[in-house]
C-alpha cells in the first residue's frame, strides 16, 4: 500500500498552474462517442490516466483502430461494432461502467464489463434496471446490482419515457447513449440538471437532442453516422479544485488555473468557494463543444457556508470542500448529498471519519454532515480506495501536516498530483 506525506506550508505561494490533468470526463466521452461516427476523430489533450486508457482500450477491442501519441489520440471506428473475445476492464471508473453499460446495450453481441475491487463493490442498478425496462438485457452478481456486468446486446431498443429518481450525469448518459440506436423518440428528464457534457457533445456531432416545456429531454434515434470529434480537452475543474482549496486556506496565497472547462453544471464548487468569502475570477477565453477559460483563486477570509442547492454540480468537490469548510469561521453544513454514499467510497463516512482523526468537530447524517470550523491536526488518513479522499486530505496536510496512506487511487485519475503539490513549496 502506497502512502505518502505532506508537509505544512511556511510561505504563500503565488503559481500559474498548466499542467492539471485534463478531464476526465469529457476524454471518457471522446473515447466512447467517436463509435457513433464512420470518420477519424481527433483529440488532443487526452488523459493519460489509467482509468481513461481503459476506456480507450475498451474502444480498440470492440474494433476501433487507435493511434496514440501521448495525449494526441486518433480513434478511427470500424461500421459494426465488434464482439470482444475477453472481458472489458474498466479499472476503477465508475463512468466508464456506466456508459458502457448504454453504449452497448444496443450493439449486437454479448460483453462482460468488469473493474478493481473497488468498482466490482459500486451499485449498478441504477443504470441496469432504467436500462433493463426498455429491454437491454443486463445481469450480474446480486441480480445486476454488482460487476462483472454481463451484456446481451439488443439491435433495437423500445423508445421510453423515463424520469430519473437520482440526479446522475452517468444514469442519464446511459439512457442517452441506448436511446440513440432505439427505434423511436425517447425522453428523459431528471429534476435537477446535471453535467450535460454528453448533451453538449453529441449534439456538437450532429445528433437532435431537444429540451421541452415539461423538462424533457427528447432523443432522437440515429438515422446514420455522427460527425466525427475534433476537440482539445480542457482541463479537469474537479482536478484543478484541489489547488484552488490549496489557495483558500494559505494565507495570502494565489493560484491561476489554465484552460478550464467552465461550464455552470462542473464550476458550482468554486461558486461555492466565492460564497465562502474567496476571491474567484472566471476568465472565459473560448466556446466551441464547451466554454474554456482560466480560473484565478485569491485567498481571503474564510467563513462557514450552507450547501443544498445543485449538488449534483459539485458532488466530486465536496470532501475537498469539507478541508475548507473545516478551517472556516462558523458552522458549515451539506445536506441533499445522499450521493455520496455511492461513489468510490462512501464519501460521507469517510470525510467525517478521516476529520475525526484530524480533531474536526462535525455531525454525520444519512445526506451529508455538518461542520465546526477551526483548526485541524496532523493525522494518518486512510484514503478507502478512493483519490478523492486522498486528495483532500493531503491538501489539508497543507495546514497542518498529513500521512496519506492507499494512495495508489490517485494515480487512476491525476498522476502528476503529487508533483503540483510539491511545487507549492518552491
Amino acid at each position: 500500500m502506497e502512502k505518502f506525506s505532506i508537509k505544512k506550508l511556511t510561505k504563500p505561494f503565488n503559481i500559474e498552474i498548466d499542467s492539471i490533468a485534463s478531464d476526465k470526463s469529457i476524454s471518457h466521452r471522446c473515447a466512447m462517442f467517436s463509435l457513433f461516427s464512420s470518420q477519424t476523430s481527433y483529440i488532443k489533450n487526452y488523459l493519460t490516466a489509467e482509468d481513461t486508457l481503459n476506456t480507450l482500450s475498451i474502444v480498440e477491442q470492440l474494433g476501433a483502430k487507435i493511434k496514440r501519441d501521448g495525449s494526441y489520440v486518433e480513434i478511427t471506428p470500424t461500421q459494426t461494432l465488434t464482439e470482444p473475445s475477453d472481458v472489458l476492464d474498466c479499472g476503477n471508473s465508475g463512468t466508464a461502467m456506466r456508459l458502457f453499460c448504454g453504449l452497448l446495450a444496443s450493439v449486437d453481441g454479448a460483453f462482460t464489463l468488469t473493474g478493481d475491487k473497488y468498482l466490482r463493490n459500486r451499485p449498478m442498478k441504477r443504470v441496469a434496471d432504467p436500462l433493463r425496462s426498455i429491454g437491454a438485457l443486463i445481469d450480474g452478481r446480486e441480480n445486476g446490482n454488482k460487476a462483472p456486468l454481463f451484456i446481451r446486446g439488443v439491435k433495437k431498443l423500445q423508445p421510453f419515457t423515463y424520469h430519473s429518481p437520482v440526479d446522475s450525469a452517468q444514469v442519464k448518459s446511459a439512457m442517452i447513449l441506448a436511446a440513440l440506436r432505439a427505434n423511436g423518440i425517447s425522453r428523459y428528464k431528471e429534476n435537477e440538471l446535471t453535467r450535460d457534457h454528453t448533451e453538449r457533445m453529441l449534439k456538437g456531432m450532429g445528433a437532435t437532442l431537444e429540451n421541452d416545456s415539461e423538462g424533457f429531454i427528447n432523443i432522437h434515434p440515429l438515422t446514420g453516422h455522427l460527425k466525427p470529434l475534433n476537440i482539445t480537452v480542457p482541463t479537469d475543474p474537479s482536478s484543478a479544485f484541489f489547488f484552488a482549496v490549496s489557495a483558500a486556506i494559505t494565507k495570502n496565497a494565489k493560484v491561476l488555473i489554465k484552460n478550464v472547462t467552465l461550464n455552470p453544471t462542473r464550476i458550482e464548487a468554486y461558486e461555492v468557494l466565492k460564497r465562502m468569502g474567496v476571491i474567484v475570477n472566471f476568465i472565459e477565453k473560448e466556446n466551441i463543444y464547451e466554454p474554456i477559460g482560466d480560473i484565478e483563486v485569491i485567498n481571503n477570509e474564510l467563513n462557514g457556508v450552507e450547501v443544498s442547492e445543485n449538488i449534483s454540480w459539485l458532488i466530486d468537490e465536496l470532501p475537498a470542500l469539507s478541508i475548507a469548510m473545516s478551517l472556516a469561521n462558523g458552522k458549515s453544513k451539506v445536506s441533499n448529498a445522499k450521493e455520496l454514499r455511492v461513489k468510490e467510497s462512501d464519501r460521507i463516512s469517510s470525510v467525517v471519519n478521516n476529520l475525526k482523526l484530524c480533531g474536526v468537530e462535525y455531525t454525520e447524517f444519512e445526506d451529508g454532515y455538518e461542520i465546526i470550523g477551526g483548526i485541524m491536526q496532523k493525522a494518518i488518513i486512510n484514503s478507502h480506495g478512493d483519490h478523492r479522499i486522498a486528495m483532500s486530505f493531503a491538501i489539508a496536510g497543507l495546514n497542518c501536516d498529513m500521512d496519506i496512506e492507499d494512495t495508489q487511487c490517485i494515480e487512476t485519475s491525476f498522476p502528476n498530483f503529487k508533483e503540483i503539490v510539491d511545487s507549492l513549496y518552491k
